[in-house]
């Protein structure tokens, strides 16, 4: 696929932006070579999490860092007293693959729990409601041929997703469900919002992300659609490696008590109501 010069530079730049923000959070840090539990990190006072680039989870706004993620796991080290070291990781398999190497101790975004997860992660208990959604150009008139009306309509599309996304097991099944193929195309450099602007240009025709962060770009890019779910709304949770059984403990009590707390459903209307968005 051809993309504009402009949309490259873009891109490059939004890279450039998380690896500075990575070097700025862990160049004093030493990793381990593997997976930590909560005393280890209880030793040297920082919790290192890998989260995704994007409206909703992690971005620098002005000369500060935002983010709904960004904010919990900030205030989960303030209440233990530590420093939470983020780093904005892309690619979902390569938080995977930090996780399993102890490069991160947690992965602080919303992971949709399936049967394949669960196999080589432990998930905190629920934080946020989230669906996936088809993201596509509105239809250019009645006859749009690309247009996707309905899941149905999917048959024989290329749908693209961040590699390694939960919603790849979801688009398979749901494959099985209208009896036809799918085609999926994992994207490995780009995270959910640049997939999103790569439909809105032209460049791709569909891709699948999470509702809550189409829903923060939507207004910037009125050309797109997002009303086709691919999936049901379902409970979405963070991630640990299955050698930190007491950092998910610790994880959990936390979000028992947080999640009930004036300061939780401040952070949430922030970015997830929409009176609350920028």
């Amino acid at each position: 696929m051809r993309i504009s010069k402009a949309k490259i530079l873009k891109y490059a730049a939004m890279g450039i932006i998380a690896a500075c923000i990575t070097t700025f959070f862990l160049k004093k840090e030493k990793f381990q070579g593997h997976p930590r539990d909560y005393a280890e990190i209880a030793t040297e006072k920082i919790i290192r999490a890998a989260t995704e680039y994007n409206s909703i989870s992690f971005y620098v706004d002005g000369d500060t860092l935002s983010g709904f993620h960004y904010e919990l796991i900030e205030a989960f080290a303030r209440d233990h007293g530590w420093k939470a070291a983020i780093t904005p990781e892309m690619s979902f398999d390569k938080r995977l693959e930090g996780l399993a190497e102890g490069k991160f101790d947690v992965i602080a975004y919303g992971i949709l729990a399936t049967s394949e997860l669960k196999d080589s992660l432990l998930l905190t208990s629920p934080i946020v409601l989230n669906k996936e959604v088809l993201v596509q150009r509105k239809a250019s008139s009645p006859t749009d041929s690309l247009f996707v009306k309905s899941q149905l309509d999917l048959a024989g599309k290329t749908l693209h997703v961040v590699k390694g996304s939960p919603s790849i097991l979801r688009i398979h099944n749901l494959g099985n469900e209208i009896g036809d193929t799918i085609y999926i195309n994992e994207i490995d450099k780009y995270g959910s919002e640049q997939l999103i602007s790569l439909v809105a240009h032209g460049d791709i025709d569909y891709a699948v992300c999470d509702e809550s962060i189409a829903r923060a770009v939507v207004d910037s890019l009125p050309q797109i659609d997002i009303n086709t779910d691919i999936s049901f709304t379902q409970f979405y949770s963070w991630g640990v490696s299955k050698q930190s059984p007491v950092l998910l403990d610790s994880l959990n009590a936390w979000l028992q008590t947080f999640r009930n707390s004036s300061e939780f459903k401040l952070i949430y209307r922030k970015y997830y109501s929409p009176s609350g968005k920028k």
